[in-house]
């Protein structure tokens, strides 16, 4: 469990370091960039947001509280606290067009700054839990690496930053909106803010 918390913060922190990110929509508190790597698209969502970094990690850290400004989570329980920063969650999605609903078993894993410099971390991986099988109302789905990185800006504002290594189970819900047929991506990030302010 050690190593699987250990490299889910060390999968974000890594996406967030690479270089050449393509930004594709501004608006006024919100930045989406895209990354293509050979099959791989990565998504990352910039929101400037009027709070304090901590009261942003502690309000995106708790995954139940997601329902409130995220349309695409139906339900999400906890099933697991592996620890104080560990915690495995099990979600549910909205169908898109002709498919199931999907479901995720992931690990969500918290981390505080070392240093004052560092940003507050919240890393997100799909995981296998024995005792939560697939089950056959849902297509159950994958995240290879997502996740929030939150930098102070000062005592009062801080900027939020959402990552997505995007998979097949994740596409049908970012596709309509990369081509530019649906604004689900911004109206996400303005929910989020909305929330956290």
């Amino acid at each position: 469990q050690a190593c699987l918390s250990y490299s889910n913060i060390a999968a974000l922190t890594h996406l967030a370091r690479k270089s050449g990110w393509d930004i594709t929509k501004t608006l006024d508190n919100v930045k989406i960039w895209t990354h293509e790597e050979g099959a791989v698209l990565s998504l990352k969502v910039e929101m400037q947001v009027k709070v304090p970094s901590h009261v942003a990690f502690s309000l995106l850290s708790d995954f139940r509280l997601r329902q409130r400004w995220d349309r695409h989570f139906l339900t999400c329980e906890i099933l697991q606290a592996v620890s104080e920063e560990e915690k495995i969650y099990h979600v549910t999605a909205p169908p898109t067009t002709g498919h199931k609903p999907r479901d995720f078993v992931i690990l969500v894993s918290q981390r505080q700054p070392c240093r004052p410099q560092e940003p507050y971390t919240v890393a997100v991986r799909s995981v296998t839990l024995r005792a939560v099988p697939p089950s056959p109302e849902f297509c159950r789905s994958e995240i290879l690496c997502a996740g929030f990185q939150i930098h102070s800006n000062s005592s009062s504002s801080c900027t939020v930053c959402y990552f997505n290594q995007v998979t097949s189970g994740v596409m049908p819900y970012l596709a309509a909106n990369l081509t530019g047929s649906s604004k689900s991506i911004e109206d996400t990030a303005l929910e989020c803010i909305k929330f956290l302010e």
